[in-house]
């Protein structure tokens, strides 16, 4: 279990956290600086250039007029015209944004004793990083001392099968596999199955990835859903729609589609470390009102991080890098 052992290490999750988002912080200050050089206070010219620099951060058109809103509020209520001030307000309200958003997402998916598997089914395109979080969240889950166990129900592509078939391998926990273009909803009964059989902790259902016509991805969802009902009523107790961090608008088009085709109750946004949209976690959390449960920082399994709002927004106004 050493491999895992660094997992919750306060430090170490926030170096991890900083240096996840630095090109996203370094390109938003190099436009926030760009945007008040030579301004001595916030004034409208001001504030329109602070929409443009939120808007091309991707954090989206709607999150971005109701943060200038809240900007405009604070200048008038509280007297602050220097631009000086402008990132405090700005950490502040964006802050708030998140926790609105976000009041329940600071333990990812802590796992209740009394309901035992827990079943997490696991949705998105093919792309963005829907296995690996899998994997990573069986290595922690299992780091934890909990009985996992995966189910490779995104048939449609041998990668992904054989994908979780290596993390089963890596973490130690066993997979249930029947193949490419084999029946999703059969694979999903099975994993369901031998998880109440051996008397599992939690159950990831791994999806299909086609963004195909939403009835086809409803109606799949539907009926793995109600496979898994045959052993457990109340299953799935979690979707978790994966995004790309790093598509950022694109991230924003994918949850609508995924929101309008089944019911998703969380969200996890990876590859911010090789990006400098980051700012897409604000506009995505504010737009679906789904909380964010995790983010992906970096290629550790440490680095899929449960979502703490005020750690994000610390290290995305971090500025002593």
């Amino acid at each position: 279990m050493a491999l895992f052992g660094g997992i919750f290490s306060g430090k170490d999750k926030k170096e991890h956290l900083e240096k996840g988002l630095e090109k996203t912080r370094q390109s938003f200050f190099n436009k926030l600086g760009k945007a008040v050089a030579g301004k001595t206070k916030v004034d409208d010219e001001v504030l329109d250039s602070l929409e443009e620099v939120l808007v091309t951060s991707d954090v989206g058109v709607e999150t971005t007029l109701k943060i200038i809103e809240r900007v405009e509020q604070r200048v008038a209520r509280d007297k602050y015209l220097g631009t000086d001030e402008l990132n405090l307000i700005l950490r502040e309200e964006i802050a708030a944004l998140l926790t609105e958003n976000n009041a329940d997402s600071q333990q990812g998916f802590a796992i209740p004793a009394d309901t035992r598997p827990y079943v997490i089914m696991v949705v998105g395109v093919n792309g963005v990083g829907k296995t690996t979080t899998i994997g990573k969240l069986a290595a922690q889950y299992k780091a934890q001392g909990l009985k996992v166990v995966l189910g490779a129900a995104d048939t449609f592509r041998a990668a992904a099968v054989d994908q979780l078939k290596l993390w089963g391998e890596r973490v130690g926990v066993p997979v249930v596999a029947h193949g490419m273009n084999t029946d999703p909803a059969s694979v999903a009964y099975d994993t369901v199955k031998q998880a109440v059989e051996q008397q599992a902790d939690v159950v990831l259902i791994d999806t299909a990835g086609r963004l195909h016509t939403k009835v086809n991805l409803m109606n799949e969802l539907s009926k793995i859903k109600r496979v898994m009902q045959k052993f457990i009523a109340t299953a799935p107790h979690e979707v978790l729609l994966v995004l790309d961090g790093s598509t950022g608008q694109n991230a924003i088009n994918q949850a609508r589609e995924f929101t309008k085709a089944t019911v998703v109750t969380a969200l996890a946004i990876t590859k911010l470390d090789g990006t400098a949209k980051g700012g897409v976690v604000i506009g995505i959390s504010d737009e679906f009102k789904i909380p964010v449960k995790y983010i992906g920082v970096g290629e550790r399994v440490e680095d899929l991080q449960v979502f703490d709002r005020m750690a994000f927004v610390d290290s995305f106004f971090s500025r002593d890098q």
